[in-house]
């Protein structure tokens, strides 16, 4: 797909790890050796050893993995099955607690087992009794994943040329957004034909869809309670499980939640102002800060309306394999890397300096940027398996506002995915999806300060319909924070006695927010 279309995927993104602040790993040594053992069966279902590949990278996790179907349209449970990946992080007790935890990732659109190595550490702690199931939601990673067809690389994309990079004029508004909805509405059909194609249809990829998928999992499993931990779109999978099968649920756990109320990309504008404004007021506030680079926030502003008129060609080397390369930079360019930027603490303290940088005319860091985020977007979320989601869930009640028209984002987004879910199969929602969650069951909600995405009022507002809950909230944290500072403990304690309210969570004074950077060393000695 190409990058212009991937920028309009990026308001669907709720969850992008930023996993390599947490990849350590505990080293052990056994005393004694011990026969590696060939299954591992747990109800109806035979476990045998197995190898976890993370993508475009060597990280390896040791498993065991078992084949698991179900049917691909629940309404018609003796017609076509799909073979979904399924994978079980062993505790490392001989007798682990009756009481698996169940990892739901985020997106929507990602794979729990792609993404394991990065979140292994936060939940590291709870291995120590627990076993951890990693089931692929059907449309991501190895469960028949909803993967669009990538397109060529932009035509304007070309060998860096020797000279200075020159500044063309970029289209008016009018006919750049035409052209763009065409491209988006000619993609969406290409991908559709090619899901097709397959055999596959993309209106039973629904969240509803996929809490099915757990229940049978539950009762393959031997019916046992699950302890929930969700992240970001995978905090709305959590709830709907919980809504529609309480039984199955002994705790919760909600990283950077998704209230049951909420219609994806409602606000995601106001959300990313309200972070930005907050990330940058760390600098305005700091003397060394605000004279190097003033007010971030105006600079930001002043480069859109630059981009939006002239588009510099800009010299700069692809990650990966540092190919020179010459291409245009856009305001849509640099938007969707401001927002991604904006999801972790470190890399939002670099945003002052880079956009100081990109204001001088050094947009090559920049673009550079885009395209490595954009890849890894394209290897970490099944696009098609978004738009399922989204269309059915979501869309329909997606309304342009003018609160989300005046944001640095804008609403085109909005306008786009309506084109898109106009061409795309809508799946069947119950007519309970959106409704607040109630329930007793143990949870405890995790929210960052600073999240452009899922803010602490989302929070505020599930823990209103639970009896027995509790927020957390990581000052200074931006979205996915379950592996900040002493979080992992803290889980690691509550799902061992889900009591939130006498949970102690005095370590997490101990998270500030990340000192702006005033050069690429880091903020001032």
């Amino acid at each position: 797909m190409k990058r212009s279309t991937r920028l309009v995927l990026l308001a669907l993104v709720l969850i992008i790890f930023f996993g390599g602040q947490w990849l350590w790993r505990h080293a052990r040594t056994p005393t004694v050796a011990a026969a590696v053992p060939t299954q591992y069966r747990l109800g109806q279902l035979e476990f045998k050893p197995c190898t976890l590949r993370q993508p475009q990278s060597g990280l390896a996790t040791a498993a065991w993995c078992a084949p698991f179907n179900v049917p691909e349209n629940w309404a018609r449970p003796d017609g076509r099955k799909l073979v979904l990946r399924l994978a079980l992080i062993r505790a490392r007790a001989a007798q682990p607690a009756p009481d698996p935890v169940l990892y739901i990732a985020g997106g929507p659109g990602q794979s729990a087992i792609d993404t394991w190595p990065e979140i292994a550490p936060a939940l590291d702690d709870v291995l120590a009794q627990r076993n951890v199931i990693l089931l692929d939601q059907r449309g991501t990673g190895g469960s028949a994943p909803l993967t669009c067809p990538h397109a060529a690389p932009k035509p304007e994309a070309k060998a860096a040329a020797p000279h200075t990079a020159k500044t063309r004029h970029a289209q008016p508004a009018a006919a750049s957004s035409t052209a763009r909805m065409a491209e988006v509405e000619t993609q969406t059909r290409a991908c559709l034909a090619a899901l097709r194609k397959r055999g596959l249809n993309p209106a039973d990829f629904t969240t509803t869809a996929a809490v099915q998928d757990l229940d049978a999992l539950r009762h393959a499993l031997g019916d046992p309670e699950f302890d929930l931990v969700g992240v970001s779109y995978g905090t709305r999978v959590a709830q709907q499980f919980l809504l529609h099968h309480p039984d199955g649920v002994r705790s919760m756990v909600l990283d950077s939640v998704v209230p049951n109320q909420l219609i994806l990309g409602q606000d995601f504008g106001v959300n990313l102002d309200a972070a930005l404004h907050d990330d940058f007021a760390l600098c305005t506030e700091e003397p060394a800060c605000h004279k190097a680079f003033g007010d971030p926030w105006t600079t930001l502003l002043q480069l859109k309306k630059n981009l939006a008129k002239n588009t510099p060609e800009v010299n700069f080397r692809t990650p990966g394999d540092f190919q020179p390369r010459q291409e245009a930079m856009t305001a849509n360019d640099l938007i969707g890397l401001v927002r991604l930027y904006a999801y972790s603490p470190l890399t939002a303290a670099l945003l002052p300096l880079t956009l100081h940088a990109a204001s001088e005319g050094h947009y090559g860091p920049l673009l550079a940027q885009s395209h490595f985020i954009s890849s890894s977007l394209q290897h970490s979320l099944n696009d098609g398996m978004q738009l399922s989601v989204v269309c059915s869930e979501d869309v329909p009640w997606l309304k342009a506002t003018p609160a989300e028209a005046a944001t640095l984002l804008g609403d085109a987004y909005i306008h786009q995915l309506k084109a898109q879910c106009a061409i795309w199969p809508r799946g069947v929602v119950p007519a309970d999806f959106h409704a607040p969650l109630r329930s007793s069951v143990p949870t405890l909600i995790l929210e960052g300060q600073f999240d452009p995405v899922t803010p602490p009022r989302y929070g505020t507002e599930v823990l209103e319909g639970l009896s027995d809950a509790r927020m957390l909230i990581a000052a200074g944290q931006g979205h996915n924070v379950i592996g900040a500072g002493c979080m992992p403990r803290l889980v690691k304690r509550f799902i061992e006695k889900p009591e939130p309210q006498k949970l102690d969570a005095s370590c997490l004074a101990q998270l500030k927010p990340t000192a702006p950077f005033l050069d690429y060393n880091g903020a001032a000695p």
